[in-house]
């Protein structure tokens, strides 16, 4: 025997004519690198795109470099002059209104800019024209905003007490994506026609938006921490370019490593496929290993060969399935149109194409080491025998294993945003692997003591959980991942559909009202009652203001000298929305202190939320100072309530007690539940005839909006989670092809022991269903808490699985199961004895 060690180019030669053209017996392998690096490629070139998107056009989505936000007030000649010692200050107004053309009445989004507006971009018409702010007796319409009032260029509108012509129609609006969340379609207008109109007086609902365009290179933080140093009181909200849109920032992150996980779920899973792909495929060329053992091969020669063949069966499977995260991009970005700002067409990301690759590859090695390192060492006649006499475990493959497994985790932690997130998937996905591995264990050793059946087919089936050579483990793990993969699946999506729901309840007020005058508060009861006397209504105040100060009386903590707002603590953060009360409002309990009552007129107090309390590190008789108008109040804490934040009214963090905040310039707003039937637009025409300058917003299209938003992210978690679905069916097909290889000559030798072919397919039947059963409550276990932990933990949603879909989704995945196994089954009763035994 040759002791001299054979050249690559020799061991490729050999390889490659050994490898069949179209990857037969390496095609799980194929499949399963195909699922993995294609889920992996998808994600990282999408949430690439998203974030260059976001890097490269923040300023534009911004409006600016910097935007500071007030409510209620605009800047004052001292603030906009300090703004304006950085560069191009643009000033503007939003707020919530109403349009009305002929008898028809839409609630809008007023965006009253000035003559500098837009600072970055183009504002630009459907009929192609570049333009600015309009004239003051014209108007910009969106589309939507035209659709709802029917409205043509040329006709006129009413907006408020102002008379406006429709002047042209929004094709492109540049800062979209930075304004946020709206109530109604856009109509932009020129700055002085909120006032003109009659929508501003003192206690109206509107925030003012001051943006600066720099001049030279300054930094956009340095200069947000100068502004707040400078006016620590001023209640600024201030934005910078590079977090041009802080929800959808949030979103892409959040959904990124979601997604990020599904693709590394696949792969794990697609791993150990490919572990049993590679076992099944080296068992298959046994002879042809042997056969070069004897022609002097040496067993640097054999893992060579077979290393290169496996090598590149993977480099194939994971550039197939980068191309194929490359094509689906498109189709995502379509899906998620308007969600997310992504550009159509194929997008390229090297970094994020690399990086699939690399796990493709990692994953590769990890599973296919062992079973051809096994091989390799094994001497020709026991590889000869291997069918008979199962081959040894080979010790070298724990450095393999090892090493790839270390430059899989260093990978994942280098490369993800929250290292812990991923460190702590990896975790769990080796304590899985290794528990099912002792579970299999487990089954062989509980099998082999178990009493004997008296049947004979339940006898074998038995057996054949613990005889030497048996798949049990192989097929444990493989029917563990997928079955947790179905209930994950099930659990994730009914969440989400029960959180829409229960956040989007079919039933809720017809209408909220904003603006409404207190002096007039009868004159709108009246108006209501008129349209159906069973109608129900709320009206309470509402202003803004921001916490400026916080903690014990002794020593309060300024707001502004925070470096960062505690995680929870988020009504730190800007504006918020204040009330008065004398009772506990509606959907609010106590659960901490007492409330102040009726007629109260002692020291200002204020009741808050228990969660922010607790964020906020806050106690009773704690005091908060707030910024309301340029004005501070005071006000002490008395009580602690929980909110029930999904009942479709007024929830307030803070509700203060009436002598702290009636002195303040404020009006009213209100909820509107007519009874079911009542037509909802003549009262809609009445409140705008009436007033003028309130705003009627219909919750029917808000509702409908944010239900659609909810549904977008369900459908993308639907999409993600089918690729470990699919990774796990791939995965039972390929163990059970590999049980189906191995049981060969076990059928054959009962065939000829008289067995007949319905006795063995029962036979096969009952040792799956046995091992089905068994994984069925660890399924359940496993694939519900990582449900748990993408819905509440990731996605911050409720836990509201349908367990009875969970359940039925379980029961598919058995029958899918027991289908595979039946159906893998049928070509043992094919195999001709005689040909079978001379293999031997």
């Amino acid at each position: 025997m040759s002791s001299t060690a054979m050249s690559w180019s020799t061991a490729w030669r050999i390889a490659r004519r050994d490898l069949n053209a179209r990857f037969r017996g390496l095609r799980l392998l194929l499949v399963c690198l195909f699922l993995g690096t294609g889920a992996l490629a998808a994600i990282g070139s999408l949430t690439a795109a998203i974030e260059r998107e976001l890097e490269a056009n923040g300023r534009q989505f911004l409006g600016g470099d910097l935007q500071v936000e007030l409510w209620q007030r605009s800047l004052n000649e001292e603030e906009r002059a300090a703004l304006a010692e950085y560069g191009d200050v643009s000033a503007g107004t939003r707020m919530q209104a109403m349009a009305r053309f002929a008898d028809q009445a839409a609630p809008i989004e007023l965006k009253a800019v000035d003559e500098s507006y837009p600072l970055f971009g183009t504002l630009t018409l459907e009929d192609g024209r570049t333009v600015g702010p309009p004239d003051g007796d014209e108007a910009w319409l969106s589309q939507g905003a035209a659709d709802r009032l029917g409205v043509k260029l040329g006709d006129s509108i009413l907006i408020g007490t102002a008379q406006l012509r429709v002047g042209g129609f929004i094709a492109d609006e540049p800062d979209r994506l930075g304004e946020g969340f709206q109530l109604g379609p856009t109509i932009i207008v020129s700055e002085d026609l909120p006032q003109r109109a009659g929508l501003i007086a003192p206690g109206s609902m509107y925030q003012s938006k001051t943006r600066v365009k720099f001049s030279g290179n300054r930094d956009p933080e340095a200069v947000q921490d100068s502004l707040k140093a400078r006016f620590p009181d001023a209640g600024f909200d201030i934005d910078t370019a590079d977090r041009a849109a802080p929800g959808t920032d949030r979103f892409v992150d959040r959904m990124g490593e979601f997604l990020t996980l599904v693709g590394l779920a696949a792969l794990v899973i697609a791993g150990i496929g490919i572990g049993g792909g590679v076992t099944s495929y080296l068992d298959a060329r046994r002879q042809g290993i042997a056969t070069l053992k004897i022609l002097g091969a040496t067993s640097g020669d054999i893992a060579r060969i077979y290393a290169l063949q496996i090598m590149a069966a993977a480099l194939v499977g994971s550039l197939a399935g980068i191309a194929a995260g490359i094509a689906i991009v498109p189709l995502l970005a379509q899906a998620l149109d308007g969600l997310l700002p992504v550009s159509a067409g194929f997008v390229v990301d090297p970094p994020a194409l690399l990086l699939a690759l690399a796990y493709g590859l990692l994953v590769a090695l990890v599973f296919a080491a062992p079973p051809l390192l096994r091989a390799r060492n094994f001497p020709a006649m026991a590889l000869m025998r291997a069918r008979v006499t199962p081959l040894a475990r080979d010790r070298a493959a724990l450095l393999v294993v090892g090493s790839g497994l270390a430059a899989i985790v260093a990978l994942s932690l280098l490369t993800a945003d929250q290292p812990m997130l991923s460190g702590g998937f990896l975790l769990g996905a080796a304590v899985l692997l290794g528990f099912l591995a002792l579970l299999g264990l487990a089954i062989r050793k509980l099998a082999a003591v178990l009493p004997r059946p008296r049947s004979p087919i339940a006898r074998n089936a038995l057996a054949n959980l613990h005889r030497p050579g048996s798949s049990t483990g192989a097929l444990v793990t493989a029917l563990g991942f997928g079955l947790s993969a179905f209930v994950l699946l099930a659990a994730v999506q009914s969440a989400l559909d029960g959180n829409i729901t229960k956040r989007v309840p079919e039933r809720a007020p017809d209408y909220f009202v904003l603006d409404i005058p207190r002096e007039r508060v009868t004159e709108f009861e009246t108006l209501v009652q008129q349209a159906d006397p069973k109608a129900n209504w709320r009206t309470v105040p509402a202003l803004r203001g921001s916490v400026l100060a916080f903690g014990p009386e002794e020593g309060m903590t300024r707001t502004a000298d925070l470096a960062e707002i505690p995680d929870g603590a988020w009504a730190l953060r800007g504006e918020r929305g204040l009330t008065y009360a004398d009772e506990v409002p509606p959907g609010n309990t106590i659960t901490k202190g007492k409330w102040w009552g009726p007629f109260y007129a002692g020291e200002p107090q204020v009741s808050i939320d228990e969660d922010f309390a607790k964020a906020a590190g806050l106690e009773i008789g704690d005091m908060l100072t707030f910024g309301i108008l340029g004005v501070e109040k005071q006000a002490r804490i008395s009580s602690f309530r929980r909110i029930d934040w999904e009942s479709m009214g007024f929830n307030y963090v803070f509700v203060l007690s009436p002598n702290a905040l009636q002195d303040v310039p404020h009006n009213l707003a209100a909820t509107i539940e007519l009874p079911q039937g009542t037509p909802t637009g003549p009262l809609l025409q009445a409140l705008v005839r009436t007033f003028p300058s309130a705003s009627v917003i219909e919750v029917g299209g808000v509702l409908s909006q944010a239900r659609t938003i909810l549904e977008q992210v369900g459908l993308a978690t639907l999409a993600a989670a089918s690729v470990a679905v699919l990774a796990g069916l791939a995965v039972l097909l390929g163990a059970i092809a590999a049980a189906r290889a191995a049981r060969t000559y076990d059928t054959v030798v009962l065939r000829v022991l008289g067995a007949d072919r319905q006795q063995i397919l029962i036979m096969q039947l009952i040792e799956y269903a046995i091992l089905a059963a068994a994984l069925a409550v660890v399924a359940l276990a496993v694939g519900s808490f990582a449900g748990w932990l993408v819905v509440t933990q990731l996605f911050e949603f409720d836990w509201l699985p349908d367990w009875g879909q969970v359940l039925a989704v379980l029961g598919l995945g058995l029958a899918i199961v027991l289908a595979f196994a039946l159906g893998a089954s049928l070509p043992l009763l094919r195999a001709k004895p005689a040909q079978a035994l001379r293999a031997l």
